[in-house]
């Protein structure tokens, strides 16, 4: 493979994913557990944007995590990976790695090579191999003779090592491609409404999910609940709207349980997890008003979008942006000038240059060109946006009431962990942890190993 000068960074990444395949194939050999049960299960359930305040407030009805905690383990609080959005921490929830590692560096990132935005939330783009650069935890069970299900999982549109999948997709097109063939027509003949892209339902994906576990009986299934998220975007977190949908996904993982000591007594794990906390919004940040000011972003046409030609670009991640260098010959000097120019900027809590990326477990852009150059934090209350319009850096009017992806050692953006079956000590009370440390300890549950994770397995959560 040659490569010119101008296309190093690229070179090296497809290098890197070349790697990445070799090593994961290695993997599949030796890490297959032996004579895997067939009755043994390992459940986890995403409530997505469960925040882990909900747990200890009185005014959240989760009478079933609760019990659940009772009966098994509780982290006092799990905090996630940067940025503390979706598709990156739900990846994270599967590997036990970082983004730098495993690839998937936010909803969304710049593509250095064309020049271009790339959405990978709702997974409308690229297949889970295109983007996971790591093995998951159904790619090592799938190659240990083990069986695997996923409903609505983020990064895992069209993964192999499923067995039985409906992907977290935006369109019906898409959940017609990529769904397992014989799982929809199966949901109609047990009476479960058809399902619907555009308005997806918790209590669909639960009810099939359910199914799923009676009639297929896999050894992994990973389920997603959307719900408790979609509401707190629309009317902030501990609003009378976000506490129903947190009563509505407890009772649905009571529906689980319920499935779980039903038909796998004694042989069920099950996790419950969420994938970032949550911050009220009052006030949207405009890090290309600020960038534009400092020429360094230009607009064209109604001056309302940064130019392509920008020196830098901005990929917004809700309560962080992840801005990228276009100049790579006076990175250094641009990166300077991004500091200066967010100095003191109201709203901005903190800006995360090239050397601190490593301390919140980004890749270095040399060594993934999908890597930002630079973080923006925004504090509590803030989320950014892309508008390069006006003369004000922020605006006071936002549309959404709640939001994520600011700093993860902020506790609101904590996230919940909870765990409870086979091979769980009751009681047990962790403090607290990092997501990274989710999948190492499942994987030691089904017998398996990760290769070299970013976490630790949770031994003081095990009753053996």
């Amino acid at each position: 493979m040659q490569c010119h000068i101008k296309s190093r960074a690229s070179c090296l990444f497809r290098f890197a994913n070349l790697f990445s395949f070799l090593l994961f194939a290695w993997f599949r050999f030796v890490s297959a557990a032996a004579n895997p049960d067939p009755d043994r299960l390992v459940v986890m359930i995403s409530v997505d944007g469960l925040a882990g305040f909900y747990f200890d407030d009185p005014k959240a009805e989760m009478p079933t995590l609760r019990a659940l905690a009772a009966e098994g383990a509780r982290a006092s609080s799990m905090k996630a990976s940067t940025p503390t959005v979706t598709w990156p921490n739900h990846t994270t929830l599967v590997t036990g790695m970082n983004p730098a590692r495993h690839g998937v560096v936010g909803n969304n990132y710049y593509d250095r090579a064309t020049r271009k935005k790339v959405t990978l939330i709702s997974d409308p783009v690229y297949d889970k191999e295109q983007i996971v650069k790591t093995p998951t935890l159904y790619d090592l069970a799938k190659a240990a003779g083990m069986k695997t299900a996923a409903i609505r999982w983020p990064a895992s549109r069209n993964a192999k090592t499923l067995d039985w999948a409906i992907p977290d997709v935006a369109t019906q097109e898409l959940l017609l491609k990529y769904s397992t063939p014989t799982l929809l027509p199966e949901a109609k003949k047990a009476g479960i409404a058809v399902f619907d892209a555009d308005k997806p339902t918790d209590e669909q994906s639960t009810r099939l999910f359910n199914l799923i576990l009676r009639e297929h009986r896999p050894n992994l299934a990973l389920l997603h609940l959307i719900e408790v998220d979609h509401t707190e975007h629309l009317s902030g977190p501990r609003s009378p709207e976000a506490y129903a949908a947190v009563k509505e996904a407890d009772e649905l993982v009571q529906q689980v349980w319920d499935e779980l000591k039903k038909d796998f007594p004694g042989k069920a794990t099950l996790f419950i997890v969420s994938d970032h906390g949550f911050s009220p919004i009052k006030r949207v940040l405009l890090p290309n008003v600020v960038l534009r000011k400092a020429g360094l972003v230009k607009t064209e046409g109604k001056k309302e979008a940064a130019s392509a030609s920008s020196a830098v670009q901005v990929v917004p991640q809700g309560g962080a942006a992840l801005l990228y260098v276009t100049d790579e010959a006076r990175r250094g000097e641009i990166v300077a000038q991004i500091k200066k120019a967010f100095a003191g900027v109201d709203g901005v809590a903190k800006v995360v240059g090239p050397e601190e990326l490593k301390d919140y477990g980004v890749a270095n852009p040399k060594d993934d060109p999908h890597a930002p150059d630079v973080i923006l934090f925004g504090e509590m209350g803030c989320t950014f946006g892309d508008t390069a319009a006006g003369e004000l850096s922020f605006n006071e009017k936002p549309e959404r009431k709640g939001s994520h992806g600011h700093d993860p050692s902020l506790p609101d953006l904590h996230a919940t962990f909870v765990a409870w079956g086979a091979g769980i000590k009751k009681g047990a009370r962790l403090g607290e942890i990092s997501n990274t440390s989710v999948a190492p300890t499942i994987a030691k549950l089904m017998g398996l190993t990760i290769p070299d994770p970013d976490g630790t397995v949770l031994s003081t959560a095990l009753s053996d």
